[in-house]
């Protein structure tokens, strides 16, 4: 695999996502992103072919109000995660595009449809070459870390105080299955709308805090 193909990360599930960050700030990280409203579309084909073997398909749609200078659109293609390993570890591939509604139409006359849509807010923070994401999801705040290597994954992640037992190297829409599924819900989306007066634990993640020892 291509080293700039690659992506090695990790997610957390935070019970208070502002201490996380008043932490990095302490550290003086880069605030590499400022909290923004994203917006992905996943796709597959009417198979089902792509997720069948945990292959992703993304197009992410830029916040409101997003400045017409800047990129529309990025399109993500992600291989399958390694097995046997603690992290995430996968080939991911991205391209930049100008027009998101013609990077859609383009898949869809591929024979692509859209399977489902989710949503997060994001703030990004960097520490060396280590991307340090704060996610607000309709399932609670996570942090991901994501970096060269696990080792530099770990170091950061201590540094933060995080737990490294209660990590995950799950994907949000594999965990978002595992909410459906333990909830009994029928939605499609893994959106604030959709998911709004339900109130997920932890548990219903199979997941637990990553920072109860430090709250």
């Amino acid at each position: 695999m291509n080293p700039r193909e690659q992506e090695i990360e990790v997610k957390f599930y935070v019970r208070d996502l502002a201490k996380v960050e008043r932490t990095l700030q302490k550290l003086n990280a880069t605030l590499a992103q400022k909290r923004a409203l994203e917006t992905n579309l996943r796709f597959d084909t009417p198979e089902t072919s792509l997720g069948r073997y945990r292959r992703v398909l993304r197009l992410r749609r830029p916040a409101p109000g997003h400045s017409p200078d800047e990129p529309q659109g990025l399109l993500t293609y992600k291989g399958p995660t390694q097995s046997g390993q603690a992290i995430s570890i996968r080939q991911e591939i991205e391209v930049v595009v100008s027009d998101f509604e013609t990077a859609r139409h383009l898949l869809e006359a591929l024979g692509y449809q859209m399977v489902v849509m989710y949503e997060k807010w994001r703030t990004v923070y960097r520490i060396g070459q280590v991307d340090i994401d704060l996610d607000e999801t309709p399932m609670g705040s996570f942090i991901e870390v994501e970096g060269p290597n696990t080792a530099s994954i770990q170091e950061v992640a201590l540094m933060l105080g995080l737990d490294w037992e209660a990590s995950s190297g799950e994907s949000y829409m594999a965990l978002f299955n595992r909410v459906r599924l333990a909830r009994g819900l029928s939605v499609q989306n893994l959106s604030f709308a959709e998911l709004q007066g339900v109130e997920v634990t932890p548990q219903d993640m199979g997941l637990r805090p990553a920072d109860d020892r430090y709250i």
